[in-house]
């Protein structure tokens, strides 16, 4: 990557694919930012770029590599297949270019810390949703479970199916909640419902910032 193209690739923003570090931050916060981005369709993390597109650069580009290294290491899990690129901004100033792929092995999950009674906090997986790395939701670690697993999807469409599809066709979108309310089940079992529908590609699942994750018609209807 030139300067050229890193400049433009800062102008155009942090976003779904992109995210900008002045400095490596504190282990757990670059884990969520790197677990986000694999999870979801990979991307790029530039060390040495200020929240708004501004290249700064960082002193020592080998100093943030291993910093960053240290700061995942045993972190997330399964690991992540990282690329590392310095890009010379001036003469004294480097960027890091972290390279994450969209990742075959997931969910990538948070390491969970041992509490003080000795047991495991919940691992935790996030996705990207605009330019922020939100927890996934339980539907959203399903359906990365199953596809992980080449799992098949076999379902009836019946009478509960289309009255989905008339209900999206009116509100656009459905929650678990909804559903759960619309079919008077339990909501774990409507959550099983839309993961199927969602892997079938009848629904698909859509991830929210602060809220509860909504389902739309899928490409396969």
């Amino acid at each position: 990557m030139t300067p050229d193209d890193l400049r433009r690739l800062a102008a155009m923003g942090e976003g779904r694919h992109l995210e900008f570090k002045n400095r490596v931050p504190r282990p757990e916060r670059i884990a969520r930012e790197i677990i986000a981005l694999a999870n979801t369709d990979g991307g790029k993390v530039l060390v040495g770029v200020d929240d708004d597109g501004t290249v700064l650069g960082v002193k020592d580009a080998h100093e943030e590599f291993f910093t960053l290294q240290a700061a995942l290491a045993d972190r997330i899990l399964p690991p992540v297949d990282l690329g590392f690129e310095p890009v010379r901004v001036s003469r004294t100033r480097e960027v890091l270019v972290v390279h994450v792929p969209a990742s075959p092995d997931r969910p990538h999950v948070l390491r969970s810390k041992q509490r003080p009674d000795g047991t495991q906090a919940r691992q935790r997986a996030f996705v990207r949703v605009a330019d922020q790395s939100v927890e996934a939701s339980r539907e959203a670690v399903a359906i990365m479970k199953a596809d992980g697993r080449g799992e098949a999807v076999t379902f009836t469409f019946g009478d509960a199916e289309r009255q989905l599809l008339d209900y999206l066709v009116r509100h656009e979108t459905i929650t678990v909640r909804t559903y759960a309310r619309m079919h008077e089940l339990p909501p774990w079992k409507a959550s099983k419902a839309l993961v199927m529908l969602a892997r079938a590609g009848i629904l698909a699942l859509h991830p929210r910032e602060g809220g509860e994750d909504v389902f739309t018609a899928g490409d396969a209807v």
